[in-house]
């Protein structure tokens, strides 16, 4: 009840996560993510509300938020300096937003409000939400690809993905999943699956 307040609200606010080019140095992006302080529990950990915002459905109200929330922070950027940054927003689909919402009217419509080219706009989906229900994650990735919206696959090397739905989905990036990456330098088992999945992102395009 307190979280879906915070959202009518608006008392959520997102943090904004740079992405840098290891090869440049300069920063290609941020990624969105959701923050709660709450006026009395103080600071509410992502990872706790988010699972609440999943489970009782409220993630379809929380997610639209965040989009419009991040494409309107890309475009003061852009008015503050005068002109179109070469940086993109990643955002957030879960896998319940995916079954309930109509995300290609949601993300045409935000784009298109507010001048934003799709290419300057990911959104970041889990192994989960294209395994929960195949077909319809695959219709929404294609309509994505047809507004030039970038797709990430996130926390990759954790869930189920079969190989085939990589061969077949349109997906960008692979963002292979932390705890591969915090170890790599001291577990040669590690190393080799990063190495493996880099190997294989290339190969996929």
């Amino acid at each position: 009840t307190e979280l879906r307040r915070a959202i009518e609200a608006e008392k959520l606010t997102l943090a904004f996560q740079p992405l840098v080019d290891l090869s440049t140095g300069a920063i290609s992006g941020f990624e969105a993510l959701t923050r709660w302080d709450h006026e009395e529990e103080g600071p509410i950990a992502p990872a706790e509300f988010i699972a609440v915002a999943e489970e009782s459905g409220l993630i379809v109200p929380l997610g639209r938020w965040a989009l419009n929330a991040a494409l309107d922070a890309l475009k003061q950027w852009d008015e503050k300096y005068g002109e179109t940054l070469p940086v993109y927003v990643g955002v957030n689909l879960s896998a319940v937003q995916i079954q309930r919402d109509d995300v290609t009217a949601l993300v045409s419509e935000a784009l298109a409000g507010r001048g934003i080219d799709g290419r300057r706009l990911m959104l970041e989906v889990t192994e989960s939400a294209i395994i929960t229900d195949p077909a319809r994650a695959t219709e929404v990735l294609e309509e994505m690809q047809r507004l030039n919206v970038r797709i990430a696959l996130d926390d990759f090397g954790t869930g189920y993905t079969s190989l085939p739905y990589l061969q077949r989905l349109p997906i960008d990036l692979h963002k292979i999943d932390g705890s591969f990456v915090t170890d790599m330098l001291d577990d040669a088992d590690s190393t080799a699956i990063v190495r493996a999945v880099l190997s294989l992102a290339g190969a996929l395009g």
